[in-house]
């Protein structure tokens, strides 16, 4: 068991942030659903995610009970573990919405790649860890890109180029705390936007649509830039306070779609308004530095590199997932942390939560 002094270590401002995101996540979700469901199923979305959020704080608290620095002992056996989930994908997965990217076991539809971003963390953060002070040159990379590269395009293959995008995230994220040198970074940036054309030929039709819409939602008003218009409407409806709860017309009369997944901010922005949306983004910017601040404050540099892995993959689900219903990224299909409804989505991101919790927990020799 956890002694009080590690209890009393613990990020109570994380822990609040998060818990408030997941209540006003529940909220939303049942305002976006509970039309569309039968009357004795109103709310069962809610019920479920509400269901799964309480396993995954028994599981958090049962990972504080270990040193996070186990993680990097397993991490080989993970990585393994994650390259046979993405190939079992491609043989016994389920398809929906145009990607093969679920695998069903009973009742529930688990999708890896959402695991397999938290598993490239842990792996990612233990292989740096040994290369501490060894990233002088292109070569010293050559085996890291190779390393994220093969899950990368496992993902990819499904399609998934929302996920694919976050591993990119996390890798430059961490490469950059772990003392990449900046000219490199930015040559490496640089021979990425030179090679755009030539990424833009492996995208699948619907995925060049949805860059075509993001440019101009009207070329294909009511296909791939029906969700950007239903959005945009949805969000500048809002104003400043908002329509009320359980009153936004986009969201209840079924004009913006995925509405309690991957367009949940655009719900909140309807009903909440202006302020509401704010308040929101403030929670999420609080997360965001705790987990700087817990980067920073860890024991050591596999503490550090982890803590940099998951606040990057939060921070870019943020950025891409909100510019995305606001317009002013493509649609891509990737959850707000925390608000989306998902299982899979919402345990990954709570066991994220539960590893920082670890790291900032032990940032000083407690004895015991």
């Amino acid at each position: 068991m956890l002694s009080r002094r590690l209890l009393r270590n613990l990020d109570f401002v994380a822990i609040a942030t998060v818990s408030l995101l997941i209540v006003i996540s529940l909220i939303m979700i049942g305002s976006a659903t509970h039309v569309n469901t039968p009357s004795d199923e109103r709310y069962w979305y809610v019920e479920r995610q509400g269901i799964f959020a309480l396993i995954n704080i028994v599981i958090i608290f049962v990972m504080l009970n270990f040193d996070y620095r186990s993680l990097g002992k397993a991490a080989t056996t993970l990585y393994g573990v994650n390259l046979l989930m993405l190939l079992a994908v491609m043989f016994i997965g389920q398809s929906a919405l145009g990607a093969q990217r679920w695998i069903q076991i009973g009742p529930i539809s688990l999708q890896p790649s959402e695991f397999s971003k938290l598993i490239m963390i842990i792996a990612l953060a233990d292989m740096l860890d040994k290369k501490k002070g060894q990233l002088y040159s292109f070569r010293d990379l050559i085996p890291i890109f190779l390393y994220v590269g093969i899950p990368f395009l496992l993902v990819m293959k499904q399609p998934d180029l929302g996920t694919s995008l976050v591993f990119l995230a996390i890798l430059f994220g961490m490469i950059f705390v772990a003392g990449i040198r900046t000219k490199h970074l930015m040559i490496i940036f640089g021979s990425g936007l030179a090679f755009l054309p030539i990424f833009w030929h492996f995208l699948k039709d619907y995925q060049k649509k949805r860059l075509t819409v993001f440019i101009d939602p009207n070329v294909d008003p009511l296909g791939s830039g029906y969700h950007i218009i239903q959005s945009k409407i949805a969000i500048g409806s809002g104003m400043l306070f908002g329509k009320g709860l359980f009153s936004g017309t986009q969201s209840q009369l079924n004009f913006l779609p995925e509405n309690h997944t991957d367009f949940i901010f655009a719900v909140i922005g309807e009903e909440l308004g202006f302020i509401g949306s704010v308040l929101i983004l403030l929670l999420y910017f609080i997360l965001l530095y705790r987990g700087i601040k817990i980067a920073g404050s860890a024991r050591d540099n596999f503490g550090t590199l982890l803590a940099t892995g998951i606040t990057s993959m939060l921070a870019f689900h943020l950025l891409v997932n909100v510019g995305m219903t606001a317009g002013i990224m493509p649609v891509t299909g990737i959850p707000l942390p925390f608000m989306s409804y998902g299982v899979s989505a919402l345990t990954t991101n709570m066991v994220s939560i539960g590893i920082l919790l670890n790291i900032y927990m032990r940032r000083q020799k407690i004895m015991f």
